[in-house]
């Protein structure tokens, strides 16, 4: 019995080291290196969700499935900034699944670079520019003459 039960806990084992984890703080413009961001802030997106990120992944063909797990730097306990994606990004023989991602490195310069192009992101900031307000008109104070 124990022997079977350590064949699992080894098969599982396994898997996790051809699974990485990618959260979104890793490509966050918002935080800084010290905070957990990983890719320099020309290439990252303001405030990625799992969501986000599995549908880009999935959309390019890898395996994904998502967490309920936070970053530990991620003071925010809030629902959006909650989760972690796993990946596989190795096969059980060592090789790359996809060729194009030979690193997490690649996989985060490609989410990251997807993402501003997702339909959810382009209709949100569409209509966002078109209400200005127009100047407030200021009391003028009076004051009393001596």
């Amino acid at each position: 019995m124990v022997v079977w039960m350590s064949a699992i806990f080894i098969h599982s084992v396994s898997l996790c080291f051809r699974f990485i984890c990618l959260y979104p703080i890793y490509i966050n413009s918002k935080k800084t290196l010290a905070e957990g961001r990983r890719v320099p802030t020309e290439k990252a997106v303001e405030n990625p969700s799992c969501a986000e990120i599995q549908s880009v992944l999935t959309a390019a063909g890898m395996n994904v499935y998502v967490e309920d797990k936070m970053h530990p730097k991620e003071w925010n306990r809030d629902v959006q900034f909650r989760g972690r994606v796993r990946v596989q990004l190795k096969q059980e023989d060592g090789v790359f699944c996809q060729d194009k991602f030979s690193s997490r490195k690649d996989l985060m310069f490609y989410v990251a670079e997807m993402i501003p192009k997702l339909k959810t992101r382009t209709q949100k900031s569409g209509g966002a520019d078109s209400s200005s307000q127009q100047g407030e008109g200021g009391k003028k104070s009076k004051k009393k003459k001596k």
